[in-house]
């Protein structure tokens, strides 16, 4: 939950397959031409959107087919294990997947290396992550330690006795959800416990977790939650920028709009309207469109060479990058403006 660095760097099963007829292929003569398959968790969140049109404009410059497929809703795995065999029996060379359910997905992910497929996964790492052959992604705790970094920052002095509102995704702990909260913390300067769970750190300043759905809705209930836990909250980490304007909601009905530091991930047209407009102080901005551009100049080289992926330096997967927005820049943190972030947002 995302540019002076920028890494190049995720519904029935939808825009794609119909009772297992496949439509909407990029061009008429599609039999000639390679088979790229993008699977997504739905077509409607924009940034799926975005990473779909990202795999559509590198599948026409390569001269590849891309079919693209979708759950019917978040957590929808078997529409994508059907896209899946569909790839498959259909000769594909590749598959871009963000997993609906990065365990349940393996077993159809393994038929598919094994008929010869190059599978990346996108945004999502499987679990295990080696699942894939490899994993494009933001580097989701960077981003986290971005606006923790930014948030201590801007607190300067009054950090030290903070009151802090942790807005998570879900009780699930999947990985972008632990990745951005243990990055946030540290960020922030505070110790952590496991770098892999939510929710066991010891410093008295986090007033608690909840869980937002990842929707403005959940975002405002989660915050009126912990608010009723202590009316003194200060600063409020979101895993998501709806999340955040929900949160924002919550702070303004009880008058803590105007002195409260929001952060948040995404980089959504929407959310950096929001930097703009005062509803959020910081965000961390990812790449929908790179990501998914990579992963088919990826299939590519594949199918032309055999060559996979190779990871970045340092990590276990090729990250696609990350860029701090705010309009309150702090000394020691490259940023950008809210008018710069509105000519790279997606949404």
């Amino acid at each position: 939950m995302r540019q002076p660095l920028v890494f190049f760097a995720a519904l029935g099963i939808a825009s794609g397959v119909v009772l297992g007829v496949t439509l909407g292929v990029t061009t008429a003569n599609a039999a000639d031409k390679p088979i790229v398959g993008l699977i997504t968790k739905t077509n409607t969140n924009p940034f799926f959107v975005k990473m779909k049109a990202g795999a559509e404009e590198a599948a026409a410059a390569n001269g590849i087919e891309l079919r693209s497929f979708a759950g019917k809703i978040d957590g929808d795995n078997d529409s994508q294990v059907a896209a899946i065999e569909n790839l498959i029996a259909s000769g594909a060379k590749g598959i871009l997947i963000t997993a609906n359910d990065s365990r349940a997905i393996v077993p159809a992910i393994a038929k598919a290396r094994a008929a010869g497929l190059l599978v990346i996964a996108l945004d999502t790492p499987l679990d295990p992550a080696t699942a894939a052959d490899a994993t494009f992604a933001t580097d989701n705790f960077r981003a986290g330690e971005l606006i923790g970094q930014w948030a201590l920052k801007t607190l300067g002095p009054k950090a030290a006795s903070a009151k802090i509102a942790m807005l998570d995704l879900s009780v699930n702990q999947v990985s972008v959800d632990v990745g951005r909260d243990q990055g946030f913390l540290k960020g922030f300067g505070i110790d952590l416990g496991n770098p892999a769970k939510i929710g066991d750190e010891k410093d008295a300043r986090i007033v608690g977790h909840d869980v937002t759905a990842g929707n403005e809705e959940g975002g405002r209930k989660a915050m009126e939650n912990l608010l009723q836990k202590d009316p003194g909250i200060s600063v409020v980490y979101t895993i998501n920028e709806p999340a955040a304007a929900g949160a924002y909601e919550a702070l303004k009905a009880v008058g803590k709009d105007k002195g409260t530091v929001v952060v948040s991930v995404d980089g959504g047209c929407p959310g950096v309207k929001n930097v703009k407009s005062g509803v959020i102080g910081a965000t961390s901005m990812q790449f929908p469109l790179l990501m998914a551009a990579k992963g088919v100049e990826a299939v590519v080289e594949f199918a032309k060479s055999g060559k996979k992926p190779e990871k970045t330096p340092g990590l276990d997967f090729f990250n696609t990058g990350v860029q701090l927005i705010t309009d309150k820049p702090v000394p020691g943190l490259l940023s950008k403006t809210s008018e710069e972030g509105l000519k790279m947002c997606w949404g």
